[in-house]
C-alpha cells in the first residue's frame, strides 16, 4: 500500500467519530437547554422501542407531521422491567434503543425516564401536542391533564400497521 492510500488523520478521526444523530440523544438534566433552541410546536411521544419495527417509525413520523419539532422519550431499562412484558425485555440496551431512534429523520432529540411513567419529562418539556398510538385512550394517556391545562392537544393515533414488539418474539421464539 503506498502512502497516497493510507488515510489521513483527519479521515480517521472521522471515521472514528460518533455518528451525527448521536447529538439528538440527551440526558434529561440537559433537556431544558437543547430544548431552549428547538423550534415549536413541540411534539411528545413516548415508549419503549424495544425492537423497532413498522409501526413504530410510521407512529413516529406521523407525529411529527403534527408540530416543528419531536422529542421521545424512552424508558430505561428498569422502567421497561417494571413493564411486566418478560422477564428478557428489554432485549436491547436502553444505549442502543436510544441510537436507534435518533437515527430517525422524524426524531429531534430523544431523552429517556427511569421512572414508571413519562409525566417527569412531560413537565420539563411541556410540549403543545401529546400523541401516544391507537391503543392508548386519550383520556388514559399519561400528561393528557397538564398538556390540555396548558392549551395542548392530546392525541391517540390509529394504527396503520398491526405490529408489535411482543408479537414479532413470539414469532421467533416459534422458528
Amino acid at each position: 500500500m503506498s502512502d497516497s492510500t493510507l488515510p489521513t488523520a483527519a479521515a480517521a478521526a472521522t471515521a472514528t467519530a460518533l455518528p451525527v444523530f448521536e447529538r439528538k440523544i440527551v440526558a434529561p438534566h440537559e433537556l431544558a437547554e437543547r430544548l431552549a433552541v428547538v423550534q415549536r410546536p413541540l411534539v411528545f411521544t413516548n415508549g419503549c422501542f424495544d425492537i423497532v419495527h413498522r409501526g413504530h417509525v410510521t407512529l413516529l413520523a406521523q407525529a411529527r407531521a403534527l408540530g416543528a419539532a419531536l422529542l421521545v422519550a424512552v424508558n430505561s431499562d428498569a422502567s421497561v422491567k417494571r413493564l411486566g412484558k418478560g422477564d428478557e425485555r428489554p432485549v436491547n440496551a436502553l444505549a442502543d434503543r436510544l441510537a436507534v431512534i435518533a437515527a430517525l429523520d422524524s426524531v429531534t432529540l430523544v431523552t429517556w425516564f427511569d421512572e414508571d411513567t413519562p409525566l417527569q419529562r412531560i413537565l420539563d418539556c411541556r410540549p403543545e401536542v401529546l400523541v401516544k398510538g391507537g391503543d392508548w385512550a386519550v383520556e388514559k394517556i399519561v400528561g393528557n391533564r397538564e398538556v390540555s391545562a396548558c392549551g395542548g392537544r392530546v392525541l391517540s393515533l390509529p394504527f396503520i400497521h398491526q405490529t408489535s414488539t411482543t408479537a414479532l418474539l413470539e414469532k421467533i421464539r416459534r422458528l
